[in-house]
């Protein structure tokens, strides 16, 4: 257990009604003792009414509440100590100079208070990431990711694969062991069997879509169409701000820009692209290579046409209008449009950004494509590429086990397969070789957490 103690504001910063300053560590509680003149209790989780005071001027600072968790029963593992201040400046400020000439505390680092119950054992790593992430949630379908994280379902299911993986070691591991004996004829089918389930099943979860990274990070839609169809004035009315030029001056867009929504509780980027046609000005060329190569790479597409030009013109979308892509015709406040339309095969949804007819329509088929793509049922997904990277690590040394053809001659090679395999597994969840990890994960983490 460290000997130093850590304090922090565990609250945000600004003008609020409450702020939360937390210590932790062995003088958590004597630090806190030294700014108040009451008697604190030694009960634990008992929250106690305290007038702090600076002890170098005597200097009223505040009147607060104070809760004290007892290690190992606390976030960290450690004796922590929680001070619910008013949530002004110079109420924290007054705390913090208390705190900061106290030799036996320091200020935290970004996520050192997480890392503290992890190494004391309270979580592993992918609930720790979880935290991070239930932090930066924006959306619905992102906080119960993250809940479902932080509850134990990855690290379960990781957990239950390795100890399948150390059960077929141990079983595999009789032939070196007992090399001199007779071992059972079926040893080698017996394992192999069990390592090609395990490894089918790992190869399931990988094959997901990344949608847990997708999920995460935010799905990219492509707002993509010709010149003036209207896509810049949709960017703006979904943002319910202007962020995008609108000119009738074909081809004002060049660069991408991008707005973060919230559809059906999953998060979007949405991007307005340069309108796609043949152009000789090398400025907006530039602008429609972008517009491409983005909706290509884009998660989901939406193609906005301009309904007083029907048909359109489809020459510049080739591979664009696919299963990826909603199609939507613009203005037809000026020219209307009959419901069951298509275009390339796609139902196409009237709309006007004009006077908003048909957007709400429009949102409800972007939402409903969206959370196609994610199943709050679904088992546990990947979250992070580090936990990809572990799994395709384990994937490979599982199948350079089943495609070793001299299993029987050389065991001690395919062990050596299954135990990287585990160690592999090991690093989702930090049972093994963590300690290069640790400062890349919790220095995401805000102060205080």
């Amino acid at each position: 257990m460290t000997t130093d103690t850590i304090y922090a504001l565990a609250s945000g910063r600004g003008r609020a009604g409450v702020a939360v300053i937390r210590l932790s560590g062995p003088s958590a509680h004597d630090a806190v003792q030294e700014m108040t003149p009451a008697k604190i209790s030694e009960r634990p989780r008992l929250a106690q009414r305290l007038q702090l005071y600076d002890p170098q001027s005597d200097e009223h600072l505040d009147d607060s509440l104070a809760i004290f968790f007892t290690r190992p029963a606390s976030y960290t593992g450690e004796d922590v100590a929680e001070l619910h201040v008013h949530g002004g400046a110079a109420v924290i400020d007054g705390v913090f100079d208390v705190l900061r000439r106290n030799a036996a505390l320091r200020m935290a680092e970004p996520g050192e208070f997480t890392r503290r119950a992890f190494e004391n054992g309270k979580m592993d790593l992918t609930a720790a990431e979880a935290v991070a992430d239930l932090i930066d949630a924006e959306v619905a379908a992102q906080r119960r990711q993250a809940l479902r994280q932080g509850g134990g379902a990855l690290a379960a299911l990781c957990d239950g694969w390795r100890e399948e993986l150390i059960a077929a070691l141990a079983h595999w591991e009789a032939a070196i062991d007992f090399s001199d004996e007779e071992l059972p004829a079926d040893l080698e089918a017996t394992t192999c069997a069990r390592v090609e389930a395990l490894a089918d099943e790992i190869a399931g979860h990988l094959a997901d879509g990344r949608r847990g990274e997708r999920l995460r990070d935010g799905v990219h839609l492509a707002i993509i169409g010709p010149p003036n169809a209207g896509k810049s004035s949709l960017l703006n009315l979904l943002a319910c701000r202007d962020v995008a030029i609108v000119s009738e001056t074909a081809g004002t867009t060049r660069d991408i820009i991008e707005v973060h929504l919230d559809l059906g509780g999953y998060p979007v980027i949405a991007a307005d692209t340069a309108g796609l046609r043949e152009s000789a000005e090398p400025i907006e060329q530039e602008g429609v290579r972008r517009a491409r190569s983005r909706a290509d790479s884009a998660d989901l597409r939406l193609a906005v046409f301009d309904a007083t030009d029907w048909p359109p013109a489809t020459d510049a979308f080739s591979g664009l209008l696919d299963d990826k892509t909603i199609v939507a015709a613009n203005k037809i406040d000026l020219m209307p449009m009959t419901a069951g339309v298509r275009l390339a095969g796609r139902e196409v949804v009237p709309i006007s950004v004009q006077d908003g007819t048909g957007i709400e329509a429009l949102l409800s088929v972007v939402a409903k494509s969206v959370e196609r793509g994610f199943d709050g049922a679904a088992p546990p997904v990947v979250t992070r590429a580090r936990h990809r990277e572990a799994l395709e690590a384990c994937a490979v040394h599982l199948g350079s086990f089943l495609a070793r053809g001299d299993r029987m001659a050389h065991p001690e090679i395919c062990a050596e397969d299954l135990r990287l395999a585990g160690r592999a597994l090991g690093r989702v969840t930090g049972r093994v070789d963590v300690e290069d990890l640790l400062d890349v994960i919790f220095s995401d983490f805000c102060i205080g957490k």
